[in-house]
């Protein structure tokens, strides 16, 4: 593949960053030893300015071009999930319970080697911002750094991201213009009923079938409140209720995920869910109560934006590695923050095969790591070039 040729020269120092990095996995907010390590690298290659301590533990590295001109942004996602891992590579996480089970680590690593070529070359006008965020698999640590104020403090002007996907060819680029994952958000409903003998049922207010209730009747929003060519997801994933076989309890806890991507649909939702579990409650005599929260937003790329990275992935993977319109998942991504702040583009990478993300087996392919930091460093030089 046409990747750099400097960066090419770096696939041994990355492979290397990217293994330690997958034997220290951390948490959310917490990537302490993480950035460290990150910060120690671009310090070695001579960043301009580090701005240290944003979303507590994130980072954004600035690298001077030569001459005037506007700040492109380029993300990299550095938490790790609370898996055990199961991959028996002899750089396997350190921390039990947590693991790099997304290629955080390779993301990571990917925007290290784009550091390393940019602080080296600077063939590109203006400035690039390197963001290294903490806190994409949950607190929404994207969303965190733009309240922090960076694409203002940094004047960013556009922002780009990468995403490994596995099962898909090294180095095919996916990505699509306008939504291309979904808004997520999460309910939860608690039930309260009046428990007592499974031989005397008529003397309780039962909470079991009050919930096998409400979970029928939730899934009738995507099938009947809702246009069936708009992509909708309601799905009931917990139900938890009861003891013993001769006992009706008290309490019923469900609990699931709305994926969506229109705000307006969002919002009939969240009305219709209300509504039915008030009216299932009074229908079984039983009191309900229902906890809706919204969380990461859809993740809308810019057309003109999605075009031109599709482009550079051109001349970094040739055309027929690159699909432009490869439509849309219900997944989420916090990076949909940073592009509700600024106009530009999200991408899926292809790794090759092995287990999925979020498995116990899942590991980075550090064959594409060369391909990835090509791309993040191309979009900069074309998007600001020289002259």
């Amino acid at each position: 593949m046409p990747v750099v040729n400097r960066i090419a020269d770096y696939a041994a120092d990355m492979a290397k960053w990217r293994q330690h990095l997958h034997t220290i996995p951390e948490l959310e907010f917490e990537c302490y030893e993480t950035a460290a390590f990150v910060a120690e690298r671009l310090r070695e290659f001579g960043v301009d300015e580090l701005h240290e301590g944003i979303a507590k533990t994130g980072m954004v590295a600035i690298i001077n071009g030569q001459g005037e001109g506007p700040t492109i942004g380029l993300r990299a996602d550095m938490d790790a999930l609370p898996i055990t891992e199961e991959t028996g590579v002899d750089y396997a996480s350190k921390n039990p319970g947590m693991m790099h089970a997304c290629g955080h680590d390779g993301h990571t690593t990917m925007l290290l080697g784009a550091a390393r070529y940019l602080a080296e070359t600077r063939n590109f006008a203006g400035r690039v911002a390197l963001i290294f965020q903490p806190a994409e698999e949950e607190g929404g640590g994207a969303g965190v750094m733009v309240e922090e104020g960076i694409m203002d403090r940094f004047d960013i002007s556009q922002v780009y991201g990468i995403h490994n996907t596995p099962g898909r060819p090294e180095g095919l680029f996916e990505t699509t213009p306008g939504p291309l994952m979904a808004a997520v958000d999460t309910f939860e409903i608690h039930i309260q009923g009046v428990g007592g003998h499974g031989a005397m049922p008529h003397e309780t207010k039962d909470p079991v079938m009050a919930a096998c209730g409400m979970a029928q009747a939730i899934q009738t929003i995507v099938s009947r409140n809702h246009y069936a060519l708009d992509d909708l997801v309601v799905s009931v994933t917990q139900i938890h209720t009861g003891t013993v076989n001769n006992v009706i309890p008290d309490t019923a806890y469900l609990n699931g995920t709305v994926r969506s991507f229109d705000p307006v649909v969002q919002k009939m939702v969240k009305e219709r869910m209300a509504q039915i579990v008030a009216g299932q409650a009074a229908s079984y005599g039983v009191e309900a109560k229902l906890e809706y929260q919204e969380g990461y937003p859809a993740t809308i790329n810019d057309a003109d934006k999605a075009a031109f990275a599709a482009e550079v992935a051109r001349d970094v993977s040739g055309a027929e590695r690159v699909k432009d319109n490869a439509g849309r998942e219900m997944g989420a991504e916090d990076f949909s923050y940073m592009l509700q702040a600024r106009p530009g583009a999200y991408l899926f990478m292809g790794q090759g095969e092995g287990a999925g993300l979020h498995h116990p087996k899942y590991n980075f392919n550090d064959d594409v790591a060369p391909i990835g930091a090509s791309f993040f460093a191309r979009i900069v030089e074309k998007a600001q070039p020289l002259g």
